[in-house]
C-alpha cells in the first residue's frame, strides 16, 4: 500500500524518443511514504565517489536519507572514493576529515533504520597497477575496518567496486582473500560483519564462475554482488562518458517476449549459481540513463526488479539524484520524486 501525504504534483509532457506520437508523461511527487520494502535499496552515487564531494554535482544531505526511507527503501549503498583521500605512500593514511564525513553519512543511514553498504569505489590505480597498489589496498581496508569495528551489524562492507583491467580474475581472487583476512582480523563486529564481494571483469554476472571465495561453511557472512546494465546500448544511450553513445539515442525497451527472455535467462543463471554455492545475491547496481525515453526506463526498471525479486536478490538502484536518478533535485523548491520510476522500484 502507498500512502501519499500532502504534496505538490508537477506534470510535464515529454515525448519519448522512438515512441512515435506517444507521449510519456512525467509526474513528480515531493513527499511519499510507503511500507518498507526489505529487498529494496538505493545508491547514493556521484557524491562521495567523486574525487571531491560536489565535483560531480551531488552533495549528500540529511534529508536524502529521510526521503529514501520514507519512500520504502531499506538499504543505501554509498560508493566511496577512499583512494582520493589517502596518502599514496606508506602508511597510506586516510584523511581524518574525510573519515568524519563518511561517519556522518553512515550515522544518517543507521539512525533512520537503513542498512548501509560502504565500498571502495573508483580505485582506478589498482585496476591499472595491481601489484603496485596491493599494499595500499589492504592498508585502506585495515583502517576502514578498524575504524568501524564497533559499529552495528547494520553496516556492510563491499570490498571493491567492479574489479577490472589488469586486476585479473586470478589476481582479484588473491587480493580478495587477503582483504577478507585483514577485515576479519580487526576485531569487534568485523568477525561476523556481512561482506559483499563482486566479480572481476567489471562486476558483471559473467565473472561469477571465476570468483573464488570461502565456502559458506567457512564464512557464512559473505554476499556476492553483480551489476546489471543489459542491454548496454539501451541503458547507456547518450551517456557522456561512453564513446559513441549518442548514436544509440532512441533505442527503446518495451518488454517484448524476446527482451524479457534475455533478461530472465541471465537472472536465472545467477540464481542457479547462488543455489549451487549457498550464497545470497546482491544486485548492487542497475539503471537506465536519463536520456532514454521515460516509458522504456520505467518498463525496463520494473522488469529488472521483478526478476531480482523472483531470485530473492536484494538490490540497489543506480542511482538517487544524478544522471540515472529517481529523484529530481531541480523540481520545485526541494526536489521531487519521478513518480513512475519510483513506482517501478517500489510498487504498491
Amino acid at each position: 500500500m502507498i500512502i501519499l501525504i500532502p504534496c505538490i504534483v508537477f506534470i510535464l509532457s515529454c515525448p519519448g524518443p522512438g515512441n512515435g506520437d506517444k507521449n510519456c508523461e512525467f509526474t513528480y511527487v515531493t513527499d511519499v511514504e510507503r511500507n518498507i520494502h526489505t529487498l529494496a535499496g538505493m545508491n547514493l552515487g556521484n557524491a562521495l565517489e567523486a574525487p571531491k564531494e560536489g565535483d560531480w554535482g551531488v552533495t549528500l544531505k540529511a534529508e536524502y536519507f529521510e526521503l529514501i526511507r520514507n519512500a520504502g527503501f531499506n538499504y543505501v549503498r554509498i560508493p566511496i572514493n577512499w583512494s582520493a583521500h589517502a596518502l599514496a605512500t606508506d602508511p597510506y593514511t586516510i584523511d581524518p576529515v574525510f573519515f568524519n564525513r563518511v561517519d556522518w553519512a553512515i550515522n544518517q543511514a543507521l539512525s533512520r533504520g537503513l542498512t548501509v553498504i560502504i565500498n571502495i569505489h573508483h580505485y582506478d590505480e589498482i585496476m591499472t597497477d595491481p601489484p603496485g597498489q596491493r599494499e595500499r589496498f589492504l592498508a585502506l581496508w585495515n583502517q576502514i575496518a578498524a575504524h568501524y569495528k564497533d559499529v552495528s551489524a547494520g553496516l556492510y562492507f563491499e570490498i571493491l567496486n567492479e574489479p577490472n583491467g589488469n586486476l585479473t580474475p586470478a589476481l582479484w581472487n588473491q587480493y580478495l582473500k587477503e582483504a577478507i583476512t585483514v577485515i576479519r582480523g580487526t576485531g569487534g563486529n568485523n568477525g561476523t560483519r556481512n561482506l559483499i564481494v563482486g566479480t572481476a571483469n567489471g562486476g558483471g554476472l559473467d565473472g561469477l564462475d571465476a570468483l573464488v571465495i570461502p565456502t559458506a561453511a567457512e564464512d557464512p557472512n559473505i554476499i556476492v554482488t553483480f551489476h546489471y546494465y543489459n542491454p548496454f546500448h539501451f541503458t547507456h544511450q547518450g551517456a557522456e562518458w561512453v564513446d559513441g553513445s549518442d548514436a544509440w539515442l532512441g533505442i527503446t525497451w518495451s518488454g517484448t517476449t524476446a527482451q524479457k527472455a534475455a533478461v530472465q535467462a541471465e537472472f536465472d543463471a545467477v540464481k542457479d549459481w547462488s543455489d549451487n554455492h549457498g550464497r545470497r545475491i546482491f544486485l548492487g547496481e542497475f539503471g537506465a540513463y536519463s536520456r532514454a525515453d521515460n516509458c522504456s526506463r520505467v518498463t525496463w526498471t520494473s522488469y529488472i526488479v521483478e526478476q531480482a525479486e523472483a531470485g530473492n536478490f536484494f538490490w540497489a538502484y543506480w542511482e538517487f539524484c544524478a544522471g540515472f536518478g529517481v529523484f529530481e533535485r531541480s523540481v520545485g523548491p526541494n526536489g521531487a520524486w519521478r513518480k513512475q520510476l519510483l513506482d517501478a522500484l517500489a510498487p504498491e
